[in-house]
């Protein structure tokens, strides 16, 4: 991965000062023990990377869950961006703003409870980042919206399992299928130009739109 970006080696730079904050350390415990495996210190930083790359300043997450790639994105778009959320779980809402407040970057997300395409399209504008990490058959329709929100040179991001060769339970089938017809959408579309998966812990795929 080639980045040329000030900030980004200014981040880099300060990495180590920030692996003990108490809040990022309690939200990669709940991560670990429900069993999420994007939840990875290394995705996390890769997230904040890519989006310090472009200079996004706004991120749309569709399935947010408790706030923890929120946390990441919130710290690289700065005071004056917007990351806005979404989660069909009221309580993981919740979590998640509280986490967030605790941290000190809730005035920079906002929640948004219900089904995360819809929830997308009743914000206006075009995005930075979109990042889909909702339920794996809904992938195809998160996709289908969001290329139609990005700003030249912004990027999809998706957490996607069949990188790795992995099928998440309970109902491989059906994932496979969804993530299959997700994976030949792009394929097909030529406005995305450049392709990056960039982490162990954690597998997704950032798309980069020309």
């Amino acid at each position: 991965m080639d980045i040329v970006n000030p900030q980004v080696e200014e981040y880099m730079a300060s990495l180590q000062s920030h692996h003990d904050e108490p809040v990022l350390l309690e939200m990669e415990k709940e991560g670990r023990e429900r069993g999420f495996p994007i939840v990875g210190r290394n995705v996390g930083v890769t997230l904040e990377v890519l989006a310090r790359s472009i200079n996004a300043r706004r991120v749309m997450e569709l399935g947010s869950g408790f706030g923890y790639s929120a946390y990441w994105f919130a710290r690289a778009v700065g005071d004056s961006g917007e990351v806005y959320c979404t989660d069909g779980d009221a309580a993981n809402v919740a979590k998640g703003e509280a986490y967030l407040e605790r941290a000190g970057l809730a005035d920079r997300v906002s929640y948004r409870v219900g089904d995360a395409v819809e929830q997308m399209a009743t914000i206006d504008g075009v995005f930075d980042i979109v990042y889909d990490d909702i339920d794996k058959h809904g992938y195809p329709d998160a996709w289908r919206a969001a290329r139609e929100r990005l700003r030249v040179g912004g990027l999809y991001i998706c957490d996607n399992v069949l990188w790795s060769g992995r099928v998440i339970e309970p109902d491989p089938d059906r994932n496979t299928s969804a993530i299959l017809e997700h994976n030949q959408l792009i394929a097909d579309d030529d406005r995305f130009v450049s392709t990056i998966v960039p982490t162990r812990d954690g597998v997704f795929v950032a798309l980069r739109v020309g």
